[in-house]
């Protein structure tokens, strides 16, 4: 089993920056897959972010490249989603996951195993 905890949203002005992370607990860390979503009112979650094991292959949504980063660091049991550029259209309810499922699309919600509860993020236009 694998705790995700997520914390760093708030409210910040079009343009600002936050920093998300999220702390996991349970089995072997250091070995998953890990991915950001996000979900907005009326809408699918989608895929944002995602680390292999090591950090050394990251991929993103193409709305976030170039202004999210994602980083982990697995001594700590960390993993973070930097967010600069932030647009209005950044809203919503981000989640943190962990452990591709056998035969997973890192891109796809269903992929996952684990999940937190989430943490808002909101940007004003």
């Amino acid at each position: 089993q694998v705790h995700l905890v997520e914390s760093g949203g708030g409210l910040v002005q079009a343009g600002g920056s936050l920093r998300l992370s999220c702390a996991a607990s349970g089995r072997t860390f250091s070995r998953s897959v890990m991915g950001w979503f996000r979900q907005s009112p009326g809408k699918e979650r989608e895929f944002v972010a995602a680390s292999n094991w090591n950090g050394g292959s990251t991929y993103y949504a193409d709305s976030v490249k170039g202004r999210f980063t994602i980083s982990r660091d697995n001594a700590k049991n960390m993993v973070y989603l930097q967010m600069n550029s932030l647009k209005p259209e950044d809203t919503a309810v981000y989640y943190c996951a962990s452990d591709l499922v056998v035969g997973g699309d890192l891109y796809s919600v269903g992929s996952y195993a684990y999940w937190g509860q989430g943490t808002q993020v909101t940007v004003s236009s």
